[in-house]
Parts: structure tokens; C-alpha cells; sequence
């Protein structure tokens, strides 16, 4: 049986999507003839932890670990809250404090590419001996953090294996890069490392075609497109909440923000008491400071529900009992290939879709494909609403579903087929 060694930041109990991704692939490899090895730190410091994942690591997996040191420790005594949003990705779009800007300035200029690169030359050294002892001969690297590619790098400089590098998000496009007060010389930096990784690597892995093609431009490595997915394995079916629910389920950052649908929420409000009565907004993980000020400012403060983070189990169930799931990514051209991980779960959850994103989304290709569900664009207004009015009446009626179809492609099984393969 061949074995790979994957070297990973997120790793149970880590929450969130970042660490579903592989904890899949790893949960299925051995079905096509792959032995998992992994590596992960032994003393990270996730943002968020889901003590449900720890269940779906395989019992007698071979798991290597090493301290890692992440400055965030230490910035955490100038602001905790502050730090721990920063450290989870969401990096607040207006209001910021000093000490946020101080932050965010000195985690882009001098952490580069990122806070866990104290990880990379440890890692090195203890994984040289590892790579001879478990006879190794493909090593695949994920980020972000992208600095775990970089221990890739070096392991291949000095063993003869086959290195993978699989980007679950871009690197120096993705949105929240430019907010992140980069100097010249820090962009330069950050340029220079992803070329290397991207020209170095054996072979790529990409979730979206328009990453393909960003990379394409840089490389000329082999680049394969490996969405993320969902579990065959579905809970039981929970009963349909009473109320008109739309539930966005995972975290809402500062600029995914739809106004246009909550400007068609408040004219449905006003022209329809019975719309009024039914409807329930529902946030399920982390809601953006701007954005809650914007639901408030539209008067839509009394439809919220504000959950907070639940475990993955948990947010299974709010999928599949709500009425419609809202999916929302940044208005702009460099998150237009920008896939959610949370999609393949609504996709499986046979509930309608609603999303709201940039221009040539690649997401709205994928939902018009399987048929589940309705994706606009950020000037949308009619259409959206003449979308949700036709939601409504149908569940009024007691019949407001998808008929969805090709969804299977997306379980994490067969992409881990896809997987196999292509080490």
C-alpha cells in the first residue's frame, strides 16, 4: 500500500471548514490503497476548536506532532477578542482601533506569509528522519497557512519524494490579502514565496477553475481541480422549522454583506403581513460587527436569531431543517472563484439555495448545474425578490424543496477517488 505523509495546520479538534477538507481525505484513502500519515502541531492555537471531529479521525492512524510557537499568544495580550477574530480570518472593514490596525500591520509586514512560520525549520528537521522511517515517497502540503508549503519545499530539496500542494483558498488574490497594510517589500516577499512553492511542487491541487487558471499563469506544474464536498453518511432528517427561515450557516465577514437582499427582505416585510409573521433570520457561527449594524439599520433586528458557533453535527441539523440557506461571498472580481466549503453541505441538505456574490461566481455555474438552488448578483433586486416571493408561496404550501440532481460528484468518497488517482 503506498503511503503519503500529510502535513496540515487544522487538524481535529480544530473547528471550522479548514479542517474538514483533509480530515475527509484522510478518513478515505485507505479505500483506494493509500496509507495516511499525518502531521500536525501538538500545541496550536485555533481560533475555534469542534471536540465532534476528533470522533471521525481514523483510530489507528500513525499521527506525528510538534510544538509549534504562534505569536498570536502574545498579541492576544494587547487585545484577546481582537486577536482571536484576526487569527480566525475576519478582519473587520471599518471602525478599526489602533490596535487593530497595529495588528494587522505587523501581521502582514513581518510574518510572511503568515503567523506559523516558526513552524517551517522544526518541521524540517524532525520530519527528514520520519520520511526514511515510514518509507514515505509522497508528501502533500494544504494551507493556508501557506506557510506549511514551505516545509514542503524544503523536504523535497533534500528527499526524493513526490511533493502535492493543495490550496484550499489563493494566496497573494485572495480578498482579505489587501487588507493586511502590506509594504512593497512585503507584497514582493509574498509573490516570490508563492512562485516558489507553485514552480517547485510536483503537482497542485486547487478547489476552483479560476484558481486553475491564476496559477496556470505562474506554473506549469500539473493542476488538478478538487472542490471540497460533503459526507454521504447523512443524520436523520429533522423536521422543517415552522417559520420561514433563511440560515446562513458558518461565518458572516464585514464584507459579505447583501444589502440588496436585506432591502428585499424590507419591502416583502411591507407588503406582505403574512411574509412578516414567517419570516426568521438566522446566523448560525461568527456575524460581522458591520454587518449586524446594517440588519439593525434596515430594521431587522426583530426577524434575527444570532446562534453563535455550534458543532458541525449541530449545523447539519440547522441545514437541513431550515427553509431556505443563504450563502454570501465578497462583491468583487477576486473572489469570484472563491468556492464556500459549507455549499457541497446545503447542496446535500436538499434545501433551496440562496446566494449572493460577485460577478461570474463560480459558485452560481455549481448551482445551476445541480439544480439546487438561485444565485445573483449584488445588484439583483427584482429577480431576488421575485425568487424568494415564489419561495415563500411554495412554503406556504407546504412544498418548498429542491429537485436537485449530479450532487453525488461532490461526496467526499468520490473525491478522495479523484484523490488517489491523481497521487
Amino acid at each position: 500500500m503506498k503511503k503519503v505523509l500529510v502535513i496540515t495546520y487544522y487538524w481535529p479538534p480544530a473547528g471550522g471548514p479548514g479542517v474538514q477538507r483533509w480530515l475527509k481525505f484522510v478518513k478515505y484513502l485507505r479505500d483506494f490503497d493509500i496509507e495516511p500519515v499525518v502531521y500536525v502541531p501538538e500545541n496550536p492555537q485555533y481560533p475555534m476548536t469542534d471536540a465532534s471531529f476528533l470522533s471521525e479521525v481514523p483510530k489507528d492512524i500513525t499521527t506525528y506532532k510538534q510544538p509549534i510557537f504562534e505569536p498570536y499568544r502574545f498579541a492576544s495580550f494587547l487585545s484577546r477578542k481582537k486577536t482571536k477574530r484576526m487569527s480566525s480570518g475576519i478582519i473587520q472593514a471599518t471602525n478599526q482601533s489602533l490596535t487593530e490596525m497595529l495588528l494587522l500591520w505587523i501581521r502582514g509586514n513581518f510574518f510572511i506569509p503568515d503567523a506559523r512560520k516558526y513552524w517551517v525549520r522544526p518541521s524540517v528537521e524532525y520530519l527528514h528522519d520520519i520520511l526514511q522511517k515510514e518509507k514515505i515517497d509522497t508528501i502533500i502540503t494544504t494551507g493556508p497557512p501557506h506557510s506549511v508549503h514551505l516545509i514542503g519545499h524544503f523536504l523535497k530539496q533534500h528527499n526524493k519524494v513526490q511533493w502535492i500542494a493543495d490550496f484550499r483558498d489563493p494566496w497573494t488574490s485572495i480578498g482579505y490579502h489587501k487588507k493586511l497594510k502590506l509594504t512593497f517589500l512585503a507584497k514582493n516577499k509574498h509573490k516570490e514565496l508563492e512562485q516558489l512553492v507553485l514552480t517547485n511542487a510536483d503537482k497542485l491541487i486547487v478547489t476552483s477553475e479560476t484558481t486553475k487558471k491564476e496559477f496556470r499563469k505562474i506554473s506549469s506544474k500539473p493542476i488538478k481541480v478538487i472542490t471540497n464536498g460533503y459526507d454521504q453518511e447523512k443524520p436523520e432528517q429533522a423536521e422543517l422549522d415552522k417559520k420561514f427561515t433563511i440560515s446562513h450557516i458558518g461565518s458572516m465577514l464585514s464584507g459579505r454583506n447583501p444589502e440588496n437582499l436585506w432591502q428585499v427582505l424590507v419591502e416583502l416585510i411591507h407588503e406582505n403581513a403574512t411574509f412578516e409573521d414567517a419570516l426568521r433570520i438566522q446566523f448560525i457561527g461568527v456575524l460581522s460587527k458591520d454587518i449586524l449594524g446594517r440588519l439593525k439599520a434596515y430594521g431587522l433586528e426583530g426577524y434575527l436569531d444570532v446562534i453563535g458557533y455550534v458543532n458541525h453535527d449541530e449545523a447539519i441539523a440547522y441545514q437541513q431543517k431550515s427553509q431556505v440557506l443563504l450563502l454570501a461571498e465578497i462583491d468583487s472580481s477576486e473572489t469570484k472563484g472563491i468556492i464556500p466549503g459549507k455549499l457541497f453541505e446545503y447542496m446535500a441538505s436538499g434545501r433551496p439555495i440562496l446566494g449572493v456574490g460577485p460577478k461570474d461566481w463560480e459558485v452560481a455555474t455549481m448551482v445551476a448545474r445541480t439544480k439546487t438552488g438561485a444565485i445573483f448578483e449584488y445588484t439583483s433586486h427584482a429577480d431576488l425578490k421575485n425568487v424568494l416571493l415564489n419561495w415563500f408561496q411554495q412554503y406556504e404550501r407546504q412544498d418548498l424543496k429542491v429537485s436537485s440532481m449530479h450532487v453525488e460528484n461532490y461526496s467526499r468518497r468520490e473525491l478522495t477517488r479523484q484523490l488517489a488517482e491523481y497521487i
